[in-house]
């Protein structure tokens, strides 16, 4: 019920989101969605392309006098980076002799790309497989995040480990401290360790990954389902992460940490208070059982590895000659892992919006906050007459 499509090329003329599902009545605007584009351009580590572009989104359609009339709402986001490229990724035909892509990047999409579109120049594959395509997702996320708003469902994030350097485990995190550090980290220790190993690494011509983490607070119990494995809501939420540029694995909860654990010391003991509410004495499901959410926080783990594009390049082979080389070198980041959290947050939002929308309906913002308020005053104990 909420779903988006996203078109663009790196270098491109800029990139297009259509977003469709969202209820007439929403306030939007563009400031809104800047706040978002904005973080994720910013972290300690990224490239000179986030000098060039001041991303923001304009709203084509979708939206009148301030609030979204329940029909596809567009977003167009230039690049600014366009005038650089206009020979090279220009939509017509060029009689100029134009430089192609043929030295293959271990680690990024170049050789599948090639060898599935049966294509000769790999600039046809980095300029869709690049991560400028996360601007869209981020705008539309930021779309899902207003949508969400409304229910009280706050979505944040932070960064927990940066090139082998992780936070202290602590409990509640400052987010207003993950907002003004450079590297999206609250722990003042780590953040140090991680931007000297940043510059370390950039010093190198090498890379760093990490891992972030993304919360939702203000969950209600019932979203998702088990009945059939698409609706599951961690498994949407599973491929969601997965779908963002470098990320390779993703955690619930406390993840992998309960295979070596007895079940008395992973299941959360519920209960129930006197003010009807049902909650968790811990939470290491994560906020989600049997493919729903189960009131608690939704708390999720994301790796990010190192961007395939390095200074000093790794050998490679010649997708025309077969010969080997070095591997191509693409304007690129040395760390990600601050940004692809915003990203994720973004990515988190989008399907908690449609889940959302599944569970309350409404053709209405109004009538949806109707339907979900009402559905909050069933739960309770089952009693039977």
């Amino acid at each position: 019920m909420f779903h988006f499509l996203t078109a663009g090329e790196s270098h491109g003329k800029g990139l297009v989101a259509i977003v469709e599902g969202v209820p007439a009545g929403l306030a939007l605007d563009e400031d809104y969605m800047a706040r978002d584009l904005a973080r994720r351009q910013k972290g300690y580590g990224r490239g000179a392309r986030m000098k060039i572009e001041q991303d923001r989104a304009e709203i084509i359609s979708g939206v009148r006098h301030g609030f979204t009339m329940g029909s596809p709402v567009s977003l167009l986001i230039w690049n600014r980076d366009w005038g650089n490229w206009k020979q090279v990724m220009s939509v017509a035909p060029v009689e100029q002799e134009v430089d192609v892509v043929t030295r293959l990047r271990p680690g990024h999409a170049d050789l599948a790309g090639a060898m599935k579109y049966d294509l000769d120049d790999v600039r046809n594959v980095l300029e869709r497989a690049s991560a400028r395509e996360t601007a869209c997702r981020v705008a539309v996320g930021a779309v899902a995040r207003k949508l969400l708003a409304e229910f009280d469902i706050g979505i944040y994030s932070h960064t927990i480990c940066i090139g082998g350097h992780w936070t202290k485990k602590a409990g509640k995190v400052d987010w207003a401290k993950v907002e003004k550090s450079p590297v999206r980290c609250a722990d003042g220790k780590a953040e140090k360790a991680m931007l000297s190993t940043i510059d370390e690494a950039k010093k190198e011509g090498d890379t760093l990954g990490g891992v972030f983490e993304v919360v939702a607070s203000g969950m209600p119990i019932g979203l998702g389902s088990h009945v059939h494995w698409e609706r599951r809501l961690d498994g949407r939420i599973a491929q969601a992460m997965m779908s963002i540029n470098a990320v390779k694995g993703v955690e619930i909860g406390a993840g992998f940490n309960v295979a070596s654990l007895p079940g008395s010391q992973v299941h959360d003991i519920i209960e129930f208070n006197a003010k009807d509410k049902w909650r968790h004495a811990t939470n290491r499901a994560g906020g989600i059982e049997g493919g729903m959410s189960n009131g608690e926080p939704i708390g999720i783990r994301v790796a990010v590895k190192p961007i395939p594009t390095l200074g000093k390049p790794l050998p490679s082979v010649d997708l025309r000659t077969g010969k080997t080389v070095e591997a191509h070198i693409e304007r690129s980041d040395i760390c990600v892992v601050p940004a692809a959290g915003v990203i994720g947050e973004a990515m988190l939002a989008i399907v908690l919006a449609g889940a959302v929308l599944e569970k309350f309906g409404g053709d209405h913002i109004d009538e949806t906050l109707r339907n979900y308020r009402s559905y909050l005053k069933t739960i309770g104990l089952k009693k039977t007459s």
